[in-house]
């Protein structure tokens, strides 16, 4: 098949199809979604704290990039280290590096780098259901997994409950981490306050979402760009987020942001939401004129299609 093709484009860096690709000559486009040429386990997260990694590997800090992953064993995680320098020499060498975001495409320091948004399909603004006799809902949609920082959000939960607030969460996803998120909700006698809606087909997402006042991203680390919030930015939700590079570049402003990992920002900025239903609708309004603008399918095709053009016409 590559033998075959005009172009070969990777869908991140394997290291296989790059190798075999330049081999045979042609050329190569990757598309970066995760950070595998500056992290060893792609996340740029450290796993045993939850916290946000500040750059060891780029940094020459390797001793703990192999720390970082030596739960899997040392050995497993000293090839992950090696393979990072692999993946980042054979990147180098690539005709372009796509990124969904300047951020991602600054972190990365490669040649080449092409940023080239994610585009979406067309979303019509979530209906709002009457809610005047019902608790604001808060919703979060994506992986029960540290990285997406769940149980800083339910502690944050109990410290609105704490100080009276009126509100739901309903948690969309489905992940390795649902089984003792469960158990902290009852732990922390949050049951009243929390559901677990699981997996969702595409219309249930959408009824659960005209339910919600507004949508959490609590990542910790680990994203690129923030698929959720521009789709939920063109479903004209508010949002609050923490304050990684990619979710600050994606929500440009129509939104609030916390400190990423700090619970009790995160309770004043959701508190804020619920005190100031005229501020949140603002909010949700311009984040879904920014997606329209800048979050369109039509130019992200456009885009790889001019540069699939320009690669053939060079080679």
């Amino acid at each position: 098949l590559i033998q075959e093709s005009s172009l070969v484009h990777v869908a991140g860096p394997a290291l296989m199809p790059i190798l075999m690709a330049r081999l045979a000559g042609k050329p190569i486009v990757v598309e970066h979604h995760g950070f595998q040429t500056i992290c060893p386990n792609g996340q740029l997260l450290i796993e045993s704290s939850g916290t946000p990694c500040p750059g060891h590997f780029m940094a020459g800090e390797h001793a703990e990039c192999i720390r970082c992953n030596s739960s899997l064993g040392w050995v497993a995680s000293s090839r992950l280290w090696a393979l990072t320098f692999v993946r980042r020499i054979l990147c180098k060498s690539v005709d372009a590096n796509v990124v969904p975001t300047a951020w991602l495409g600054g972190l990365l320091r490669l040649p080449r780098v092409i940023h080239i948004p994610h585009g979406l399909q067309p979303i019509e603004a979530a209906p709002r259901e009457a809610t005047n006799s019902k608790a604001p809902l808060i919703a979060f949609q994506g992986r029960l997994v540290t990285a997406k920082g769940v149980r800083l959000l339910l502690e944050a939960a109990r410290r609105l409950r704490d100080q009276g607030q009126k509100f739901g969460v309903l948690i969309i996803g489905e992940g390795p981490e649902r089984d003792s998120l469960e158990e902290l909700v009852r732990e922390t006698g949050l049951s009243n306050h929390v559901s677990f809606a699981g997996g969702l087909s595409a219309d249930e997402l959408e009824l659960a979402l005209s339910r919600a006042s507004m949508v959490v991203a609590p990542s910790l680390g680990g994203e690129v760009f923030g698929l959720v919030i521009a789709e939920n930015m063109l479903r004209g939700l508010p949002i609050v987020a923490s304050d990684l590079g990619a979710f600050n570049e994606v929500l440009a402003g129509a939104g609030l942001s916390f400190r990423t990992g700090d619970a009790a920002e995160l309770v004043t900025r959701l508190a804020k939401m619920l005190d100031e239903p005229a501020l949140a609708a603002g909010l949700g309004q311009r984040a879904r004129e920014i997606a329209l603008h800048s979050y369109s399918l039509k130019s992200m095709l456009d885009s790889h299609a001019a540069l699939y053009r320009r690669m053939t016409a060079q080679s």
